[in-house]
């Protein structure tokens, strides 16, 4: 498989499919979910990160649970726009990923996805810092799927 984009994902998702959003930390993983429209993304939850035979396995049962037909998942741009080493391995385990799961995969931009969560939720939901912990990865993940979903061309219901 090969990375799509947006666009390219968009043409392919069949249609009742929801998208996963993925925001791949060094210790945690964020999961997201979009509607079957594709137009609201809602955190799912956040995994231990582990080997990839079993962030697949796991990524395929959602998908057989949930109806997702494809992957998008948040690529750490450096602040400038430039693609470093940490974008870089998003990539390479993204396309990883793709391959072991079969689901069709996008990268989406998720410069200060948790730096806004982290934000929104200090100062809206005054949430205590180990509470914020607990949540912060599925929000960024539901945050750079909302992105995402925005920015993709609308489907028919």
């Amino acid at each position: 498989m090969t990375l799509l984009s947006l666009a390219d994902l968009a043409a392919i998702l069949p249609p009742q499919a929801r998208l996963l959003g993925i925001d791949p930390g060094s210790r945690q993983v964020g999961l997201a979910l979009s509607d079957v429209l594709c137009m609201v993304a809602s955190p799912l939850q956040t995994v231990k990160r582990g080997k990839l035979g079993q962030m697949a396995t796991l990524v395929r049962d959602l998908a057989r649970e949930h109806g997702i037909g494809g992957m998008v998942v948040g690529m750490p741009l450096s602040l400038d726009g430039g693609f470093g080493p940490a974008a870089q391995a998003s990539r390479d385990w993204t396309l990883a990923l793709s391959e072991q799961t079969g689901l069709p995969a996008c990268l989406w931009d998720e410069r200060l996805s948790s730096a806004a969560v982290n934000r929104m939720l200090i100062n809206e939901a005054d949430m205590s810092r180990a509470r914020r912990a607990e949540m912060v990865d599925r929000l960024a993940a539901a945050y750079t799927l909302q992105a995402a979903l925005d920015a993709m061309p609308r489907r028919q219901a």
